[in-house]
């Protein structure tokens, strides 16, 4: 039955997997902010540069995949620390070349934080404050607020930090590959560098919010898991749980991830044995809210807040009507949805709960059939193919004095200076294009070898990565559901590339084992 069900989660994923993959033959996903503003873009494909492009990133790759294969006759003690410096040296490079400065809720939060150090000032938490509708991005405002306590207050602080989180996970993707693939007799160098390399993740660490953090400490956390579901020892059951909470306390999808440790636990009861399987999830249940319990708790005992801070903030189904919207498929809605709780509602949770049912039924009944399938065809595919993660706005910026308009009339993202490099990539210019080109055909190569892990898996009834496949099946139907924007799957990318790396792998032996039998 267990062996059936995983089957069933490979075929699920290779069918969305497959999807991706025939709709990029024929529509471009797009997010380019300074030419069309905050939305996203579906467009045709140019299919002669798609395939031309997918030929030189192939080629590419097999090129520095051969290259690193030359090192797997050092020792990891010399080889792993130099990837992530060499990560840690390009990273340093690009908050100094592209000094993108925080903008919207990253400007938002970091304000607050100071607000707080400086001033002891928690009005935010009050009706019509920030943290009242959005009391999910305390964290991030505490761990900014602590973070500048003990360092300088400076930009390059926050960044700093970021990459060190950046380098976490790329040492964490390592670890995860290799407790899956525990069978390969190389030591896989590889994905190490493709991690440490990988362009969206090297950008992001510009980028002062919660992504970077969060997935870091969710993608340890399921490292720990597998590591228990392997080896059995409580303590990597402690650790999972530990970092599971703190990456949830980040960013709420960590729900996503406690299902899949759940499912994976259950999954493997037999092995295991079902006391330590019911330890591990007493665990693991106990610690997942622990720092949001703390953190009402000590708000309320030093009469910052007078009530739990989700009691009056905006409900899900803000964000669920934000997801059902036939022009955007889902993106932003221009403050519509915000309108609904903080005016028709005035700030009331349950108000503005049944004000978002009302509208998100009255949506449903006035879209037909054909206009609902569209919009979440195009929702999914837009949201998996686009393949920057919104990179271009969030991590590399545009000077926006550069700026003609776009289609929002203004370009809210600044430098603190300019130099060079901000130069050759402002506004549409042919090198940002380039890389934009670059990222989407890289996502593309990535979901086509995940497709040949998925179906090879199948076919040899190998189903080790399960874990990693549910983790992706639910943000696939997270955000099928949620208000979307690429940048809100980035905590995937490990686990994408993950897989990716095992399908290249598998492609590569095939064919040498073929073209040179001995």
């Amino acid at each position: 039955m267990i062996r059936g069900i995983q089957k069933t989660l490979y075929l699920i994923l290779a069918f969305f997997i497959g999807l991706f993959i025939a709709s990029s033959f024929f529509i471009r996903a797009k997010y380019n902010y300074f030419v069309y503003g905050d939305t996203p873009i579906l467009e045709r494909q140019q299919l002669g540069l798609f395939i031309l492009v997918i030929a030189v990133v192939l080629a590419l790759s097999v090129i520095l995949y051969k290259m690193c294969l030359k090192l797997n006759k050092y020792s990891w003690k010399i080889v792993i620390p130099a990837i992530l410096l060499f990560s840690f040296a390009i990273q340093m490079v690009i908050i100094f070349l592209f000094p993108r400065m925080p903008t919207d809720d990253s400007q938002t939060v970091l304000s607050l934080a100071l607000d707080m150090l400086y001033r002891n000032d928690y009005s935010s938490l009050d009706t019509n404050g920030y943290l009242h509708m959005f009391p999910f991005n305390f964290s991030i405002v505490l761990y900014l607020r602590t973070l500048l306590l003990i360092f300088p207050d400076n930009y390059l602080v926050i960044k700093i930090f970021n990459i060190l989180f950046t380098l976490l996970t790329s040492l964490m993707i390592y670890m995860l590959y290799k407790e899956l693939n525990y069978k390969s007799k190389d030591r896989d160098y590889g994905i190490l560098v493709f991690a440490a390399t990988y362009i969206p993740s090297l950008f992001m660490s510009n980028f002062i919010y919660n992504d970077v953090i969060a997935t870091a400490f969710l993608t340890s956390a399921l490292y720990f898991a597998i590591r228990f579901i392997k080896r059995r020892f409580i303590k990597d059951i402690l650790f999972a749980a530990l970092l599971l909470a703190i990456g949830n306390y980040f960013r709420s999808i960590g729900v996503i991830f406690l299902i899949t440790v759940v499912a994976g636990l259950l999954f493997n009861i037999r092995s295991i044995g079902v006391k330590k399987v019911f330890s591990a999830l007493v665990i693991t249940a106990i610690l997942f809210n622990v720092p949001g319990w703390t953190q009402n708790a000590v708000l309320q005992a030093t009469n910052v807040a007078d009530e739990p801070m989700n009691e009056n903030s905006a409900p899900v189904y803000m964000w669920l009507n934000m997801g059902i919207n036939l022009e955007t498929f889902g993106f932003w809605d221009n403050r519509e949805s915000y309108a609904i709780y903080q005016q028709d509602a005035n700030y009331n949770k349950a108000e503005s709960t049944e004000l978002f049912k009302e509208e998100i039924s009255n949506k449903l009944s006035e879209a037909g059939l054909s206009d609902l399938v569209k919009m979440y065809y195009k929702k999914i595919v837009w949201t998996w193919t686009e393949g920057t993660y919104q990179m271009e706005r969030y991590g590399l910026g545009n000077d926006g004095s550069s700026s003609n308009g776009g289609r929002m009339g203004f370009v809210m993202d600044r430098y603190s200076y300019t130099n060079a490099a901000t130069d050759l990539f402002k506004a549409d210019s042919n090198y940002r294009s380039g890389m934009l080109w670059l990222l989407y055909v890289l996502n593309f190569l990535m979901y086509v070898f995940i497709l040949v892990r998925l179906m090879g898996g199948i076919r040899a009834k190998r189903f080790e990565e399960t874990s990693l496949i549910l983790v992706v099946l639910g943000f696939i139907g997270f955000y099928l559901l949620w208000e979307i924007k690429s940048r809100y799957i980035y905590p995937v990318y490990p686990l994408l590339i993950v897989l990716s790396y095992m399908g290249f792998k598998d492609v590569y032996d095939y064919m040498l084992k073929r073209c040179f039998p001995r």
